[in-house]
């Protein structure tokens, strides 16, 4: 019987600790391309459809994730299969939607732990939607916060960032440049409507971090190319699609910057094959577009603590012979 979880019970079966564990481990092992293949895409004329297959080393579990945008409601369907490795069973199927979230701050603590000097981080937040507060919960678990300041262009959504986070050194900036001004890390985590980048270089100051997650598509800009120019480590979670995907780097390479032999990988950071940040006044940067190894993680996570929260609903599902 598969295991259902729709998103109520994906974020009940949720834990930040567990979570940023899961992807360490996940970005430890083998993620090659073998395992996890570039994305899909397919793109019509009012929608497109994205699939992140995956095959982890050393689980049980292998699966995808298909994500299905409507661009003229700018609404998006979010759909995660997990299989059993050894007998093709459909052992769960999440809703994504969460899971999307939670992946990515959670991917993005692991990075910025690794890439920010040591001690307590001051953080600044440019952006105040469901991404944003993710990282700030997923930061909390890795980090002690000094203190963290967000600038969001919606004052009403500015404040409920700040009450929805109260438990945290948290308050508001009157612009982007004052959160960034004396933060030791920066978070990047909204995109503006026509795509001006929303963090610029010449705010960035010796020993700031920097986690960029909102430019995943080539029409999609979040940092100028003056943040590149300045970053001494640049990682990616997925080094081709970051290079040739993302909007950010395509328009860095348009301004005559060439990075691609620069740039280094999430996982190599992770198994320590590369040092990132070698002293404490360079600038790193940190730069995501998602990826399956992400997703497999944190959904397995919470497949099985759902499993031992008794949470979610049963459904059957009939394995096949394979077909010639």
């Amino acid at each position: 019987m598969t295991l259902f979880l729709d998103d109520a019970a994906v974020r009940a079966a949720f834990d930040w600790e567990l979570a940023t564990s899961a992807v360490r481990e996940a970005y430890a092992t083998s993620v090659d391309g073998a395992r996890y293949p570039a994305r899909g895409m397919a793109r019509g004329d009012h929608g497109w459809l994205r699939t992140l297959t995956g095959v982890p080393a050393g689980r049980e579990l292998m699966g995808a994730k298909i994500i299905a945008a409507a661009m003229p409601t700018r609404r998006a369907s979010y759909l995660i299969p997990l299989f059993d490795q050894r007998t093709a069973e459909l052992v769960a199927l999440l809703d994504g939607h969460s899971i999307t979230g939670y992946r990515t701050a959670a991917t993005s603590a692991v990075a910025a732990d690794l890439l920010s000097p040591p001690g307590a981080l001051t953080v600044a937040v440019i952006g105040s939607g469901f991404e944003a507060q993710n990282h700030v919960r997923a930061l909390a678990v890795v980090r002690d916060l000094k203190a963290v300041r967000v600038y969001s262009p919606r004052p009403e959504s500015q404040a409920r960032f700040v009450a929805e986070l109260s438990d945290l050194p948290i308050t508001q900036a009157a612009s982007a440049e004052e959160a960034v001004a004396g933060a030791t890390l920066v978070v990047c985590a909204a995109r503006s409507r026509d795509e001006t980048p929303t963090l610029l270089g010449k705010w960035l100051r010796p020993g700031m971090t920097v986690v960029s997650i909102g430019s995943t598509l080539p029409e999609q800009r979040e940092v100028d190319p003056e943040v590149i120019a300045r970053a001494d480590v640049i990682v990616a979670d997925m080094v081709e699609e970051v290079l040739d995907d993302t909007g950010d780097l395509i328009a860095a390479r348009a301004a005559g910057l060439d990075v691609a032999g620069e740039i280094c990988s999430l996982a190599d950071l992770v198994g320590e094959r590369v040092p990132g940040r070698t002293h404490v006044n360079q600038i790193a940067l940190y730069k995501s577009v998602g990826s399956a190894a992400q997703d497999l993680a944190v959904a397995g996570m919470c497949a099985r603590n759902a499993e031992r929260l008794g949470l979610g609903t049963r459904m059957s599902a009939t394995i096949h012979p394979v077909q010639k």
